[in-house]
């Protein structure tokens, strides 16, 4: 579970047609771009800046905003990542995938 202060994030990037997603599961933040790189590392900035904004909320002891249940079409995804990658499916082309530890 991730709390205030510490915790990991699944996150995804893959491709449908032109578009690169990258999708940061727990947070429900998805991002898109026409790089892959530039697209991750645009999720890894915005993850930073929403666990910030997460960080000035004075008193608060929930932590839905940091655990949140992601979309199931992304918990699909990552549930097959490995099959996908082996298999070589084409659309969506999930390229990467991992877990990144955030300290809150």
């Amino acid at each position: 579970m991730n709390t205030l202060k510490t915790g990991k994030v699944r996150y995804i990037t893959f491709k449908e047609k032109d578009i690169w997603y990258a999708v940061a599961l727990e947070f429900n933040i998805v991002v898109t771009g026409d790089d892959e790189g530039i697209t991750l590392f645009n999720l890894f900035d915005a993850m930073a800046g929403y666990v910030a904004a997460v960080g000035k909320i004075k008193g608060s002891k929930d932590y839905y905003s940091l655990n949140q249940e992601a979309d199931t079409e992304y918990e699909m995804m990552w549930s097959k990542k490995d099959e996908k990658v082996k298999k070589g499916v084409k659309s969506p082309f999930v390229s990467n995938y991992g877990v990144k530890f955030v300290n809150m």
